[in-house]
């Protein structure tokens, strides 16, 4: 059976879905799975499972809030689990020294790359704690730049800090849904950090590369 507790697997369907979309798969499963047409308890508990995701997604306001507080989880839990991935291993290496980690290669996307998503955001909760709680970096070291953040770690800092202090939380939030917002800033950032190239310049590098002493 599907995860009861995410209506979006219950009803088959992606969180990206339009309403009409969520309506059609409802009924579709309430006629697979109604006790006139399928008696016995595991369709009965199958068939409450699509009433409760139903009540969740069926109206729009509600289901707007339950995508809010749905992005937040999410963007809790991948948080915790980039600091878990950041954390030094426990035993040292054989140098008796922490071996520095080797930073990913710079993305390559298009000249005139876009997320293709809204750049207005959803209203996050800003209630919201991250992995390390609310404020947790601390104040911000000054000289701001760019939008400030309301939600985890960072909260109070603008995102230039944030760039200058830690790249890879801004590659974090770019990949987020809750970072959407500041889709077109985080992009300007790790492009001046060199994360990410358009494909034009990495043409030209290649070129380079054999070019004619």
């Amino acid at each position: 059976m599907a995860d009861a507790g995410d209506p979006y697997k219950v009803l088959q369907v992606d969180p990206e879905a339009e309403d009409e979309v969520i309506q059609a798969a409802y009924r579709r499963l309430a006629r697979k799975y109604h006790p006139d047409l399928a008696p016995g308890p595991e369709a009965a508990a199958r068939m409450a499972a699509i009433n409760a995701a139903w009540d969740r997604l069926g109206d729009p306001v509600v289901r707007a809030t339950f995508d809010r507080e749905r992005a937040i989880r999410l963007a809790h839990a991948e948080e915790v689990a980039r600091h878990a991935a950041a954390r030094p291993a426990s035993s040292p290496t054989a140098a008796g020294a922490q071996r520095p980690a080797t930073p990913p290669p710079p993305d390559d996307v298009s000249r005139d790359w876009t997320s293709g998503r809204s750049s207005q955001g959803g209203g996050y909760d800003p209630s919201m704690r991250s992995a390390d709680g609310l404020g947790a970096a601390g104040p911000a070291p000054g000289n701001p730049s760019g939008s400030v953040l309301n939600f985890g770690r960072y909260a109070g800092w603008s995102l230039g800090e944030i760039a200058r202090s830690d790249i890879e939380y801004i590659e974090w939030l770019d990949r987020m849904p809750i970072g959407r917002p500041y889709r077109d800033e985080l992009d300007g950032l790790l492009r001046r950090a060199g994360r990410r190239k358009s494909v034009d310049a990495q043409a030209a590098e290649r070129r380079g590369l054999f070019r004619r002493r």
